[in-house]
């Protein structure tokens, strides 16, 4: 009975766990007109160490995405894990235009600290702050962030951005953060952070579910 009572104890506790990721804030550009994006490639800035998370985000965002019938790609897949370092922005974004892709989604662990932000003097003004508000800029500027000392700390909480870029003129045009507790398995991190960032895409109006226009 007493290991029954700590099982359940147990299992309580990670659905309490479970239940607490939430978005933070979102914000979408107010010139913003939703469009049918032909292919949309999905892209996680997340630390080499980590890559199985990187793999299991992307592979269900794409996933998701594809159930609202946009054709979508892994960064991970398309391209492999080091597919744009040490090259110009002009040759990447010529490389993601040949490829068809006209959005990119980003997906960003912020930090395990219980900051919201980061404060730093070298970056530019954005909606929230931080970042530059264009594509290559952002993803730059976060490759470089993650891997400055100290940016991870010890604790029980995960900090997540997404971005939407389209990359006609590189704009940003959606952005939101999200906080969970440090996850029990990447999988089910994976699977319940792109329902809950698709579900909030399309409640923003930012994308819409094709297979229902049809």
């Amino acid at each position: 009975m007493k290991y029954l009572f700590s099982v359940s104890i147990f299992l309580l506790f990670i659905l309490g766990s479970c239940s607490t990721a939430r978005i933070t804030s979102s914000w979408k550009a107010n010139d913003l007109e939703l469009k049918p994006y032909k292919k949309v490639m999905v892209l996680g800035l997340i630390r080499e160490v980590d890559r199985s998370i990187q793999e299991s985000m992307e592979n269900h965002f794409v996933g998701d995405l594809t159930l609202l019938g946009y054709e979508a790609v892994s960064s991970l897949k398309e391209y492999g894990p080091k597919a744009f370092d040490n090259i110009s922005e002009e040759e990447a974004i010529a490389k993601l235009k040949n490829s068809g892709i006209d959005a990119v989604i980003t997906i960003v662990l912020l930090d395990k600290r219980r900051e919201r932000f980061y404060n730093t003097p070298d970056l530019n003004y954005s909606p929230f702050g931080y970042y530059n508000n264009w594509f290559w800029g952002y993803r730059d500027t976060m490759n470089r962030r993650i891997y400055e000392p100290g940016y991870f700390m010890m604790d029980t909480k995960y900090f997540w951005e997404s971005n939407l870029f389209e990359m006609n003129g590189q704009k940003l045009v959606y952005s939101v953060q999200t906080q969970s507790f440090d996850p029990i398995d990447s999988g089910l991190m994976g699977h319940r952070y792109g329902k809950m960032i698709i579900k909030n895409l399309v409640d923003q109006k930012v994308i819409f579910n094709k297979i229902a226009k049809q």
